[in-house]
Parts: structure tokens; C-alpha cells; sequence
């Protein structure tokens, strides 16, 4: 071991035991029910990926975690590939704005090269990037429309990876990728879905959260659409069980409903008791049925905090014992396939 870090550096090599803990560091993904899914949180210095079809909740997903960053007192920089950032609806998401960094860079290369300085520099907790199929590589736009390019973008995120992942780790800074779904031609039996960017993602990803929409929410007339359910599916994780689910309401124009996924983790961890259609906090009744359980909670801040502050105790303790899952099993089973292990060289395209 002294050879080893005399020829690489002190710390080159080390007995774990005085390295100090090998617990990975996790921070809230302002989602309750998701923090529950995900063992508390999401973790620190690592690879995230986030997928799913469109209009599926995945940048809003992004930008709540990027406000508890803020919140924390930490920076993030979002890099905004699709150059469809909102200043508003990040804003009422509760992201600091002012003092988000933020970059819509030309091509795929500025973008991830662009990140990994910023990860290496230590100036900031959390990059975004928004999204890899938008990363486009230089030698595409600079050549012609319909032009193949065989593999570019695989191959320019399995390159960017490899320096990434470990410059994350070492700055303990984590970096979440969007991505969006394709379908493979000609395949008639099995999932068809693939995510783009190729297959490096995939392995180097310590987190992979599959996101789709379980429904729209109406309004109390019942005449328009005022928000979406959306469910989460752990399909890879290293720093905790995978597999396993989380649901929570998005509202449009103002984001995830807090106060449901309290009421919902609440609900599970059996600190808020259902019997019938009541729910029960303690010796007093929160209402009959959601709504009006929702609107006591909103009604009373106090109380929610309290609620909150409980659920999260919990969860930090390692006290949870779920009885019963966040979906039920039939409709998890229709919504979420297996995906294949073992990809075809498209993927790669």
C-alpha cells in the first residue's frame, strides 16, 4: 500500500474502516413519497437518470430537486439542451432563479464538456442536464440533414462518462440526465422501448428513475384538466432497494402537491391512520375521504409540519415498514415492463 501511494498519491489506496463511512450522503428530491422510495433521497456525487415519454413530469421532477439544493444553500446548474427553460414555472417550483446557473450550449460536446468543468471545479451540488437527446454532436450540425452518423451520440456520452462519473464523485456532485424514450423497428415481442444516448448511461447511471403519467387530474366541476398523477418506478439503484414505487400529483403552472405526498407517506408509515374513509392523526380526526383530509392539513400548518417532521424522522431512523405498496400491484404490472437486460446494436445508434 505505501509503494502504491508513494507512486499515485496519498489516498491512492486505503483501508475503508479509515477512510470514514461508506454511507453515500443522500439530499431530498422535494418529493416525499419519492424520498421514501428512494431510501431517503436522492444520493450525492452520483449518476441519475431520469426517463419517460413526454409530458411526463421529468423536468419537473428535476427542478424540485434542484430548489431543495438551493435550499440547503447549495449552487446547481442546469444545462438546458432543449433551450426550453422557464424562468416562471421554475420560479413558482420554488428555484431560486436569480442565482441558478445556467447554460444552452451549441452542441453536445460544449454541454458536457462544460459540465465537467463546472463538476471539477467544486462550485457547484447539482448539474441538470436537460436532456441527452438533445445533445446533438458537433459533426451533425455541421454536416447535412439526413446525413447518417452512425453512433456519434453514443458514443460522445460513453466518452463523457467515464471522466464524469469519477470527477462527481470526487466533487460530490450530483448529476442528473433527462432522458426521453424511442422505439426500437421490428420488434414484436418484449419491451420496444429504449432510451436514447446509447447504452453508457445505463451502467454508469448509480440511479435510474422511470417516470410516466398514471392519469389526469380534474377540477372540482370536473371540466378541465388541472394537473396529472404522475408514478415513478425505481428501475436501478445502488444505493438502495430498486424497484420500488412512488406516486405524487403535479399540478400545472404550480408543481408537485407537497401536501399530498406528506398525507400519502404519512398514510403508509401509518403515522396518519385510515379506517373506512376517515383519516386519523393520534386521538383527532383529519376528515372524510383525501380532500377534506387535505384541506384540515392545509388549514393548519402547525399540525402539517408536525406530520412532516415525523415522516421524515422515520425515514431517516430506518423505522419503515411498508405494508402496502404506493400502487396497487395490477396497475403496476400493466404500467411497468421489465426492461431487457441484453440490447441490440441500435441502441447504440
Amino acid at each position: 500500500m505505501n509503494d502504491i501511494n508513494s507512486s499515485f498519491g496519498k489516498g491512492s489506496v486505503t483501508r475503508l474502516g479509515s477512510a470514514g463511512g461508506a454511507l453515500v450522503e443522500t439530499f431530498s428530491s422535494g418529493i416525499l413519497t419519492l424520498d421514501l422510495a428512494l431510501g431517503g433521497g436522492l444520493p450525492k456525487g452520483r449518476v441519475v437518470e431520469i426517463y419517460g415519454p413526454e409530458s411526463s413530469g421529468k423536468t419537473t421532477l428535476a427542478l424540485h430537486a434542484i430548489a431543495e439544493v438551493q435550499k440547503l444553500g447549495g449552487n446547481a446548474m442546469l444545462v438546458d439542451a432543449e433551450h426550453a427553460f422557464d424562468p416562471a414555472y421554475s420560479k413558482a417550483l420554488g428555484v431560486d432563479v436569480e442565482n441558478l446557473i445556467v447554460c444552452q450550449p451549441d452542441n453536445g460536446e460544449m454541454a458536457l464538456e462544460t459540465a465537467d468543468r463546472m463538476c471539477r471545479s467544486g462550485a457547484v451540488d447539482l448539474i441538470c442536464v436537460d436532456s441527452v437527446s438533445a445533445l446533438t454532436p458537433r459533426a451533425e450540425i455541421e454536416g447535412e440533414i439526413g446525413m447518417q452518423q452512425m453512433g456519434l451520440q453514443a458514443r460522445l456520452m460513453s466518452q463523457a462518462l467515464r471522466k464524469m462519473s469519477g470527477n462527481a464523485s470526487k466533487a460530490g456532485c450530483t448529476l442528473i440526465f433527462l432522458n426521453q424514450i424511442r422505439y426500437k423497428i421490428g420488434v414484436y415481442y418484449g419491451n420496444p422501448e429504449v432510451t436514447s444516448g446509447g447504452i453508457a448511461l445505463k451502467f454508469f447511471a448509480s440511479v435510474r428513475l422511470e417516470i410516466r403519467s398514471a392519469g389526469k387530474i380534474k377540477s372540482s366541476k370536473g371540466d378541465e384538466d388541472i394537473g396529472l398523477r404522475a408514478r415513478v418506478r425505481v428501475q436501478k439503484s445502488k444505493v438502495s432497494r430498486p424497484y420500488k414505487q412512488a406516486e405524487f400529483e403535479i399540478m400545472f403552472g404550480e408543481g408537485v402537491s407537497k401536501l399530498g405526498c406528506i398525507l400519502d407517506c404519512a398514510e403508509i408509515m401509518e403515522v396518519v391512520v385510515k379506517k373506512g374513509s376517515w383519516y386519523s392523526y393520534e386521538d383527532q380526526r383529519l376528515g372524510q375521504g383525501r380532500e377534506k383530509a387535505l384541506q384540515h392539513l392545509r388549514e393548519n400548518p402547525a399540525l402539517q409540519d408536525e406530520i412532516e417532521k415525523k415522516v421524515r424522522l422515520l425515514m431517516l431512523d430506518g423505522e419503515v415498514h411498508r405494508s402496502t405498496p404506493l400502487m396497487s400491484s395490477s396497475s403496476s404490472s400493466a404500467s411497468h415492463r421489465e426492461e431487457e437486460e441484453e440490447d441490440s446494436l441500435d441502441d447504440f445508434q
